[in-house]
């Protein structure tokens, strides 16, 4: 079967001005370290919702020109057993370009 594994990374963005620039400046070092082989692997910035209020916030936390941005890393996995082992098969190609960059799994769908 095939999937579409969801995955989370943490990407930390150093001598930032604004969380505008931290943003685009994740997105363009992440699609770097996978392109050209790794290129159909759709990157975006990730979405937290606030406890207080429960509005959806663009995943940045900036301090000391120093900025952590959540990106959301997409990739669609062929002929996996289960969606345990599409998600296996996602972080590893993923984590082999993405060496010292957190992951984690955040979702996972099965694609008719």
């Amino acid at each position: 079967m095939d999937y579409y594994v969801t995955l989370e990374a943490a990407w930390l963005v150093r001598d930032v001005e604004s969380v505008n620039d931290a943003m685009s400046i994740a997105v363009s070092e992440a699609g770097k370290r996978l392109n050209p082989k790794l290129d159909y692997v759709d990157i975006e910035v990730g979405s937290t919702t606030c406890p207080a209020c429960e509005e959806e916030l663009d995943s940045v936390f900036q301090s000391a020109n120093t900025a952590l941005v959540g990106l959301t890393l997409g990739i669609k996995v062929f002929n996996a057993e289960s969606d345990e082992h599409a998600s296996r098969i996602a972080k590893t190609v993923i984590g082999k370009a993405l060496k010292n960059v957190p992951l984690q799994v955040i979702d996972v769908t099965e694609v008719v």
